[in-house]
């Protein structure tokens, strides 16, 4: 007999009832039903105060160590992704710096996926070493023999995507974890682009999960914040170090504007995925379109792991090129009339952006990239159909 869900208990729920539910509650003071705002940031102290330890995160005295819309969304998020706990902090980049500042110290050695996102790219390419004497291994992660020649007795930390930005490679956590955890270091992984319930990390091996809640949690581009999910004992050193200490807290109006965008992720994932696989399709059999990167392609190099990791779809990103010189790809994207150029992704409505062939991280990038350069592409909640009328009207004016 199946056991009865309950909403007051959060963990019998299905993802979807979990997306409503989890970390919400009735307000009593007001019996409102959603936990309303609370811009305070100050908390009454008990009677005697004198025995408190006044950088604690169990008890709310001050909003830098913990706060009712925060803890709310830390609650959701760490049963979205099957974790023990969550901090939420301010941006997605400071959820990174909070895993490396916290993890890692002088003479460390971390194993980076070469295609990563470009702060984590400058912080373990300047920042750490120059700042901290850490040192990083950039290693394609889709060969395996490559990340284990890498990895040394002061590997500390493995640091991974589960699909790649820009270039939607997609990477076999398992076995990344299998390896990480031979020399005891741990495996963070940025999930931004394959959030619950399209992909759940700590399922196959990961220690730390990663968002910018930025983008499709919040999925309304209209708040930033980010987070860190994982087992209790590395959250609580995540929160006492670099929530506490650092103060790199959300707040709370963005707490609760996450939460309220995350009641549809699963809801706006779907679309995502349905909207992304035509206009790949789409794209892919164009002839004025130079190459197409999306999971969802069975031209895809990764394909078939994207496959058997993902469930539902392939995410809501894919990379492209129309066939032509940097110019034609600046026509193309002002001549979209729908698509709106912009950086972000996970937004309600498809952002895309023209990046170019230079740079230092353009060097991993595959040979597509490089000759071609890109438009990263976040397909939104449109309707599929008005999305690629728009791209083919914009293909015909590129190419008149």
């Amino acid at each position: 007999m199946t056991a009865r869900p309950d909403k007051r208990d959060p963990a019998s729920l299905r993802p979807n009832t979990q997306a409503v539910h989890a970390g919400n509650a009735i307000d009593p003071g007001s019996g409102a039903l959603r936990t309303p705002i609370v811009m305070a940031n100050s908390y009454a102290l008990p009677d005697d105060p004198s025995t408190m330890d006044w950088s604690g995160i169990d008890v709310m005295n001050y909003t830098r160590s913990g706060a009712v819309n925060q803890n709310g969304l830390q609650r959701k998020l760490a049963l979205l992704e099957n974790g023990e706990d969550a901090v939420a902090l301010a941006s997605g980049v400071a959820a990174l710096h909070a895993v490396f500042f916290c993890f890692l110290k002088s003479g460390d050695h971390v194993v980076v996926a070469d295609v990563a996102y470009e702060a984590t790219w400058r912080l373990f390419t300047e920042l750490l070493p120059q700042k901290y004497g850490i040192h990083a291994t950039f290693v394609d992660m889709s060969d395996l023999g490559a990340v284990q020649a890498a990895i040394r007795p002061e590997t500390r930390l493995v640091h991974i995507e589960a699909i790649a930005n820009p270039t939607t490679k997609v990477t076999d956590v398992a076995a990344i974890s299998r390896l990480a955890h031979e020399v005891g270091a741990l495996l963070s992984i940025d999930n931004t682009f394959s959030p619950p319930p399209l992909f759940r990390p700590l399922d196959h091996g990961a220690d730390l999960v990663v968002h910018s809640l930025t983008k499709y949690i919040n999925g309304h581009g209209d708040a930033m914040g980010g987070a860190v999910i994982g087992r209790a004992d590395l959250i609580e050193r995540l929160k006492r170090d670099a929530m506490v200490e650092v103060g790199g807290v959300i707040s709370p109006f963005n707490a609760w504007l996450i939460m309220r965008g995350s009641v549809t992720l699963p809801l706006r994932l779907r679309q995502h995925c349905v909207a992304a696989q035509l206009v790949a399709n789409f794209l892919d059999a164009d002839p004025r379109v130079a190459f197409v990167a999306y999971p969802g392609l069975t031209s895809h190099p990764q394909h078939d792991l994207a496959t058997r990791m993902l469930h539902g779809g392939f995410g809501g990103m894919l990379a492209f090129a129309v066939d032509g010189d940097p110019e034609a790809q600046n026509r193309f994207v002002s001549n979209l009339r729908v698509v709106t150029s912009a950086v972000s992704l996970g937004h309600d409505e498809s952002l895309i952006v023209h990046v170019g062939t230079t740079g230092a991280r353009v060097a991993t990038y595959p040979d597509e990239f490089r000759r071609w350069g890109h438009l990263r592409f976040s397909v939104g909640l449109e309707d599929p159909d008005d999305l690629i009328a728009d791209l083919s009207a914009a293909l015909d004016a590129t190419f008149a």
